[in-house]
């Protein structure tokens, strides 16, 4: 799973706008001990789970900012769930049950980010019946998993658009064409949307500054 990984996240990199970071760590048993006191204090959950699963992805997103010269920030929650950034970069975190992703920018032409991972399996059909619509397009993904990516790519877009808008955004106010690297939301078009399938299923999100 290590290489399937560093390949797809070096993938996204190299697809994704410059002075973009990415990283994963798979989630393990003490990695709640991983959150600074800022960032669990702001975290209202009590489950193990959850706690690990954010000691996991902040632990990746504190290395990327480090990799960015940004030494030992804590990344606390916001009321609204959204993470708190450092001042000068932006962000995104995601999980699943076994894996943490992140992904991290200073701020200058990206504007935000926002990242998602799904398992590699079929979507449910009565999840595929509410997150997919008509409009979007899955270029030449395995069909096996054209869905889930879809959904994964709608997750990062959400995560990218609501830091900017303050929006929270149903699936069918989200068009995707993965073919062409653009999703658009009411109000805002032109979002970058890089997706992957492999071991697991990533997405990945960019709102840039429009060319001067």
């Amino acid at each position: 799973m290590q290489h399937c990984l560093d390949a797809m996240i070096a993938e996204l990199e190299r697809r994704g706008p410059a002075g973009v970071r990415l990283g994963f760590r798979v989630i393990g048993d003490g990695d709640a001990g991983l959150l600074l006191p800022a960032e669990r204090s702001s975290i209202r959950a009590r489950d193990p789970t959850r706690l690990r699963q954010s000691g996991a992805a902040r632990s990746v997103a504190r290395r990327l900012l480090r990799q960015l010269g940004c030494e030992d920030a804590a990344i606390p929650r916001a009321a609204s769930g959204a993470p708190v950034w450092p001042a000068g970069f932006v962000g995104s975190m995601a999980h699943d049950d076994a894996l943490a992703v992140a992904v991290v920018a200073p701020v200058g032409r990206v504007r935000s980010v926002g990242i998602d991972v799904e398992p590699a399996m079929p979507l449910p059909e009565e999840v595929e019946d509410i997150a997919v619509t008509p409009r979007d397009r899955c270029g030449g993904a395995d069909p096996r998993l054209a869905s889930r990516l879809l959904f994964c790519a709608k997750e990062a877009v959400f995560k990218a658009v609501f830091p900017l808008d303050g929006e929270v955004l149903g699936f069918e106010d989200v068009c995707v064409d993965l073919q062409s690297g653009l999703a658009s939301v009411p109000g805002r078009s032109g979002i970058g949307i890089i997706g992957a399938a492999g071991c697991r299923v990533l997405a990945l999100a960019c709102v840039e500054e429009p060319p001067a």
